[in-house]
């Protein structure tokens, strides 16, 4: 017999079985889209969202093969004024007057060189530009800048300037790697979001690659009372009871999920002097994860209120100071745990503002600002790109964007996160003009990756695409035994590809599928390369 109770749906035979045809056309996937969890990836559990969670061969393997960087996207929501932000000292007069009642006077200013200054609510900031843990990256925006919160929030967010899209180039990135998340997700979360739950950057074709908590402690709270359901006893061979099981399998590993977040953030301790405010406490967290080996390698914050069409001066200089006060925390703890040179963080709005200000003592929806980044890593403090011209406004009074913000975003992919090129650009939806050219932000991953390390104490190992083809491109700085191995998506190995010496200084180019010397399936791998000094191992895409 069948387990119906509460459950009117489900059908059942003349003898009261379950229903066979139904079991055949039922799959775990269509029964996660009735439920509504496929395109979400989260549960609510004690108000909490938590993702299904347990490891897989591959994830594992993936984990494996990555730096340890560290990426945090700071959201200023509402479309944060560049202008009263980073002021444009150089051509003061035009900003002056385009602004008679909401400049920033120069008695007011922080200077950061001869052309640009920083109001003084963000003076936390200047210790940290004179440390060198800050850049800015002028005129970030789009061609035909959306105007809409929505709209542009989304942009920013899928990268597709031709049509609407729900999936965001974080999403894209996370769905290649991790193919089967939802049944296999990775032992850590790939992306958190403190605060807030469901920003289209981390949504995929088929999932979202994210988890959003508002309290880590809340999670200790449900582990504390957790409840483990008994798996004996439930009947696989009817659709109910597959469904039953998968259910419970489902809420039993969110558990273990929980349990990881919550003992990463239990292991470390709280820095004290973040403010007692919204962006201070999302700080705060992410700090007590990164401090406690979580592994998580992307994070979210926001902090709202930048839609400033009035009395923007009071209100611009209390976010600024928020904003500055929990950056300058953050990598104060960061420094004192040694931290700070393998955390990135980077400002991201949906657009800037008007040039010239409205007759409300604000100013109106603009397009074009400027990107601001921080950390140890970028090597010294420095202004990239060009600023806008403020003598050549659009008919609307708006900037032009001097800078495409996907190559603010590629580059950060490609020489901070490490990924590959190619994966970059399917990330970030470049089918035209071929690969976006990287910034010079002062990283990049022949410096910062430890598996393509420049020092002559390990080997050099970087895939390549070309013509339908994946290669690994191998140099070695000292004569050594390479035994190089092909893993699939479930951990198997499933071909050798080079098991030779390689001499110092030759170039070992593998051709991966004429290695393989078998039938390879469309999609990602993992190579390990095995040699007398080390391991080192990263992922690939087979096409």
């Amino acid at each position: 017999m069948c387990e119906t109770n509460h459950n009117p749906n489900i059908k059942l035979d003349k003898e009261g079985n379950c229903n066979t045809d139904e079991h055949k056309t039922w799959n775990r996937r269509s029964f996660l889209q009735a439920l509504g969890l496929v395109g979400g990836g989260s549960m609510m559990l004690a108000n909490t969202p938590l993702s299904v969670s347990r490891p897989s061969p591959l994830s594992i393997a993936l984990s494996q093969s990555v730096n340890e960087n560290i990426l945090i996207l700071v959201r200023l929501q509402g479309g944060n004024d560049g202008f009263n932000t980073i002021i444009p000292v150089y051509d003061y007069d035009v900003y002056a007057n385009a602004r008679p009642l909401i400049r920033i006077p120069p008695s007011e200013f922080i200077n950061l060189n001869d052309d640009y200054a920083m109001p003084k609510p963000m003076n936390k900031l200047e210790g940290v530009w004179g440390e060198g843990q800050m850049k800015v990256v002028h005129g970030v925006g789009y061609e035909s800048s959306s105007l809409s919160h929505f709209k542009g929030s989304d942009i920013y967010a899928n990268t597709n300037l031709l049509e609407d899209d729900r999936t965001g180039f974080m999403g894209r990135y996370f769905g290649e790697i991790y193919p089967d998340y939802f049944f296999n997700p990775p032992p850590s979360p790939p992306s958190i979001q403190i605060g807030s739950i469901g920003n289209l950057v981390f949504k995929g074709p088929e999932s979202d690659y994210s988890f959003a908590v508002s309290d880590p402690r809340r999670l200790l709270q449900i582990i504390e009372n957790e409840t483990f359901y008994n798996l004996d006893g439930v009947d696989e061979n009817c659709t109910y009871g597959e469904k039953l099981r998968f259910l419970r399998e489902a809420t039993n590993t969110t558990f273990d999920y929980a349990d990881v977040i919550s003992a990463a953030y239990e292991r470390s301790s709280a820095y004290e002097g973040y403010l007692d405010d919204s962006l201070g406490r999302q700080f705060s967290i992410i700090s007590r994860l990164i401090k406690g080996g979580l592994g998580t390698k992307v994070y979210l914050v926001t902090l709202g209120g930048f839609d400033t069409h009035n009395n923007q001066t009071q209100r611009h200089q209390q976010l600024l100071t928020s904003f500055s006060e929990a950056i300058s925390t953050f990598y104060a703890d960061l420094t004192a745990a040694g931290w700070d040179d393998k955390v990135l963080s980077m400002t991201m709005s949906e657009f800037g503002r008007r040039f010239r200000e409205n007759g409300s003592l604000g100013t109106d929806h603009g397009t074009a600002a400027p990107t601001m980044f921080f950390g140890t890593g970028l090597n010294g403090n420095g202004f990239v790109g060009e600023h806008p011209d403020l003598n050549n406004l659009t008919r609307g009074g708006n900037v032009t964007n001097t800078m495409d913000f996907r190559q603010v975003y590629a580059t950060v992919m490609k020489d901070w996160l490490c990924i590959d090129e190619g994966l970059v650009g399917r990330s970030l939806l470049d089918s035209d003009g071929g690969p976006f050219e990287s910034l010079d932000l002062g990283f990049n991953c022949s410096g910062t990756n430890p598996n393509i390390p420049t020092d002559g104490e390990g080997l050099t190992h970087i895939p390549t695409y070309s013509d339908s083809q994946t290669f690994i491109n191998i140099v070695t700085p000292q004569t050594t035994h390479v035994d190089v191995a092909l893993f699939n998506v479930v951990g198997q190995k499933v071909a050798t590809l080079a098991n030779e010496m390689l001499m110092e200084g030759v170039d070992m180019v593998i051709n991966v599928k004429e290695s393989a010397n078998t039938r390879l399936s469309t999609g990602p791998y993992v190579y390990q390369i095995k040699t007398n000094n080390g391991d080192y191992s990263k992922s690939i895409i087979i096409s």
